[in-house]
């Protein structure tokens, strides 16, 4: 799918999308894990552990049912008695603070994130930037100051301030009115493919989804997407020719 007319707006998600959110996880739990002798036998089932538990619990935040703090302390809690040690809440939240302190240490973003806005400028005058992100908007907004992409960005939506998470219509639509557009004339990119791209479209922004990983598609997620007209890529370069 092509545009006929390039958006005015084009917004993102942050995590793996421009922010390298998974690279800067697996630094984390790989350091924590080998300062504390936890760790299997292959680096890649510790991470992989870490992501399980983090694909289980965040969003359980994102739904209501936990506070942002106890699904951190569940999931280091969870961690650790599968190398048979037990974290009561206080040693949870430290150990999580520690991961925390790793974690950043490892921020940055993906490679091709400035020079795809840059290139979107280029090509679009006058085009907005902004973030749509399933988090708490302090943290996300932390990460945003930290590699330098505030200032880019226009608007910052954040599902923690809204009390709703993507992809429910209510973020997109309310990113376009900080922006002043009508969802038409915006464009969304996201690394999850119901989350973010199918949300946008469902929403009435032009859905792109950036499949970094060549991600496996349910079959109902490929034909709604298909039936909603979105896009897909797999690295931000193709983002500029795709709406310009």
């Amino acid at each position: 799918m092509t545009t006929a007319v390039a958006p005015r707006a084009v917004l993102f998600d942050l995590d793996d999308t421009l922010f390298a959110h998974r690279a800067a996880v697996e630094a984390g739990v790989l350091a924590r894990a080998a300062a504390l002798g936890w760790a299997d036998a292959s680096p890649a089932d510790t991470v992989a552990r870490w992501f399980e538990l983090e694909e289980h619990h965040y969003p359980r935040y994102l739904r209501g049912e936990v506070p942002f703090e106890e699904q951190r302390r569940v999931r280091a809690q969870e961690f650790a008695a599968a190398y048979g040690a037990t974290l009561d809440a206080d040693a949870a939240t430290a150990w999580f603070a520690d991961y925390l302190g790793e974690y950043r240490a490892a921020w940055t973003l993906h490679e091709d994130a400035l020079d795809c806005l840059d290139e979107l400028s280029r090509r679009i005058p006058g085009v907005r930037f902004g973030i749509i992100t399933n988090g708490e908007l302090d943290f996300q907004t932390t990460k945003l100051d930290a590699v330098r992409l505030s200032e880019r960005m226009s608007a910052v939506i954040a599902s923690g301030e809204v009390g709703v998470a993507k992809p429910d219509a209510a973020l997109f639509r309310l990113a376009c009115d900080r922006l002043g557009v009508d969802p038409s004339a915006a464009a969304y990119v996201g690394d999850r493919l119901h989350t973010d791209a199918i949300g946008a479209a469902a929403a009435g922004l032009m859905g792109i989804w950036l499949d970094r990983r060549d991600t496996p598609v349910l079959p109902e997620h490929e034909a709604e997407a298909q039936r909603l007209g979105v896009s897909r890529i797999t690295s931000l370069t193709e983002l500029p020719p795709l709406l310009a």
